[in-house]
């Protein structure tokens, strides 16, 4: 699993698609930057600092409770873009082999490898057989992206294209349909009422709910209360994250896939030399900002909410995706201005390896290992209330960029 040449690996998880596209794996790199504890610093920030700049730019650090959409709410589908960009560099290469046929079935066999691989991780990550079963969840974050990269990966792998656009819109328009029309039983145990069925309500089983309502139902979005959660509580087996349903539940997959799709058409963009580079960083922003305007417009009427996974969700994501790898690759790759994101490149090139580092040791948890206790306290009375936190959150990142540096000088890069 480990690779140490010389030249950087090519994966559509971890490790860079090329040295050409710095750009994908500092972008790649910024996704992760947050999760494994920048966050952290900026709500350190705002206990030290009550001021409203502050406040706001915290507050975009948290999800939505559930309809809008939040800066933090875009790390997820960015990296599930990400997954689509890689997969057509990695995958293109065995599909443009001398002997087609063979270099088709390799890029399958390559699909289903790693997407197994990321399945059977992303079980350990949410705690594997340490519980006792239903206890056990089966789909989550890691399961998400095993997933679309199975299902996107296989259509880059048999459809041109054209077939690949008409099954993204078909998978975002579908979804829409089904949400919008398909009728559901209303499983409030008061049907009609204004409680929400979720875990912060106290609902944290199916036994609670009146999955044998006859009171049917169709175009509701709800949190607990839509055809998406209400498969989950009627299909998905194992833990639930909200107790009845999940975040990553069966049918808001779908849209999911489609997010992997965006990413690849952003890929083959890049990956064709008959365009300029700043033709391409123009196609990228316009797409961007296209993608943004019509998902919230599309929300007028099926609203944007990440935990649903919606197709006006998926349209905002994925403009602000393209947004963001049209910058990155413009400053990066085109003005080759590369210093200042070498960190981010050190985290893209093993992001999943830190992902499941800071799961099982917590960076954040190391960090107050090493300034918490006294040592928060004296600078919090010291300097100011929460100035403690800030720097055990400081010390926290910077272990886990250290950790990345580290496999990156000693050209560990451990991918799928």
């Amino acid at each position: 699993m480990a690779d140490e040449k010389s030249t950087a690996p090519d994966s559509s998880f971890g490790g860079a698609v090329s040295r050409r596209l710095m750009s994908l794996d500092a972008l790649r790199g910024f996704d992760m930057f947050w999760i494994i504890g920048a966050e952290d610093l900026f709500h350190a920030l705002d206990k030290i600092s009550d001021t409203g700049v502050l406040r706001a730019v915290a507050e975009q650090l948290t999800h939505e409770e559930w309809e809008g959409f939040r800066f933090y709410d875009l790390i997820f589908p960015l990296f599930v873009f990400i997954v689509g960009v890689s997969l057509v560099f990695s995958l293109s290469k065995n599909l443009e082999a001398a002997s087609k046929a063979a270099g088709k079935a390799a890029a399958i066999r390559r699909v289903f490898r790693r997407s197994l691989l990321l399945f059977a991780l992303a079980i350990i990550y949410s705690g594997g057989f340490s519980n006792n079963w239903p206890d056990i969840r089966l789909l989550g974050v890691l399961n998400r992206i095993a997933l679309c990269y199975l299902f996107a990966g296989l259509v880059f792998c048999f459809f041109r294209f054209p077939g690949m656009v008409a099954i993204c819109a078909s998978l975002l328009v579908g979804y829409w349909a089904l949400m919008t029309f398909v009728p559901f039983p209303d499983v409030r145990p008061s049907p009609g009422g204004a409680q929400a069925i979720a875990k912060e309500t106290g609902f944290t089983n199916v036994a609670q709910l009146n999955l044998k309502s006859t009171h049917r139902i169709s175009g509701v979005f709800i949190q607990g209360v839509n055809l998406a959660n209400y498969i989950d509580q009627k299909h998905l087996p194992g833990k639930k994250w909200d107790g009845t349903w999940d975040h990553e539940g069966l049918l808001s997959t779908l849209p999911a896939i489609a997010t992997c799709l965006l990413g690849v058409f952003a890929g083959l963009l890049l990956r064709n030399r008959n365009i300029e580079d700043r033709r391409k960083v123009l196609y990228l922003l316009f797409a961007g900002l296209a993608g943004v305007l019509l998902g919230h417009l599309w929300g007028l009427q099926f609203p944007v909410i990440k935990k649903i996974w919606t197709s006006s969700y998926v349209l905002v994501a994925g403009g602000y995706s393209a947004l963001l790898l049209g910058l990155f690759y413009l400053v990066i790759d085109v003005w080759k201005w590369q210093k200042w994101c070498q960190p981010f490149v050190w985290i893209g090139m093993n992001s999943i390896t830190v992902y499941m580092a800071n799961n099982i040791i917590g960076f954040d948890r190391l960090g107050l290992r090493l300034a918490g206790g006294d040592v928060k306290r004296f600078f919090d009375d010291a300097v100011a209330a929460g100035f403690g936190d800030l720097i055990a959150a400081l010390v926290g990142l910077s272990l886990g960029i250290l950790l990345c540096h580290f496999l990156y000088r000693k050209k560990i890069f451990l991918r799928l």
